[in-house]
């Protein structure tokens, strides 16, 4: 093979699963009863799939909340991440999944989601949803509250 010759890399895709192969099912929790804290997890080793080119984006994810009763096991959370990792999933809709995940699992007081990807194509993406962002809905939808 050529090396010089990039035509074998024009117009491939690199296979991914679709998203309906999180592991959602991987998380779970414990009971909390202790006074009201903020926790915080971070990660700089999140990964999905851009769905167009099948390559990796790689992203900082900081999960931030307030539990209400129950606290996400840290061993699940981390499978539950990984589960990412050969899904094609573009940014954005991989942050609100998360954020959705999380919010349905723990039910906490207050929860945010954000994801600050590495730089493709000479543009950074930072990607946020939080409880009070997740209440306010576009004109002409109806608002709806975070869950509870």
């Amino acid at each position: 093979m050529d090396v010089t010759d990039t035509s074998y890399a024009q117009g491939r895709v690199l296979a991914f699963e679709r998203p309906e192969a999180i592991g959602t099912r991987l998380l779970q929790t414990f009971p909390y009863r202790g006074p009201r804290q903020r926790i915080l997890y971070e990660t700089r080793e999140f990964s999905a799939v851009c769905p167009y080119s099948g390559l990796p984006d790689y992203a900082v994810l900081r999960i931030e909340y307030m539990p209400h009763r129950r606290i996400v096991e840290l061993k699940s959370l981390k499978y539950y991440l990984v589960s990412y990792r050969n899904v094609g999933i573009f940014q954005e809709p991989a942050t609100a999944r998360l954020y959705e995940d999380l919010w349905a699992l723990l039910k906490p007081e207050w929860l945010s989601v954000r994801t600050v990807y590495n730089t493709r194509g000479g543009i950074d993406a930072t990607c946020e949803v939080n409880s009070e962002l997740a209440a306010v809905r576009p004109a002409g939808q109806p608002r709806r509250r975070a869950p509870r």
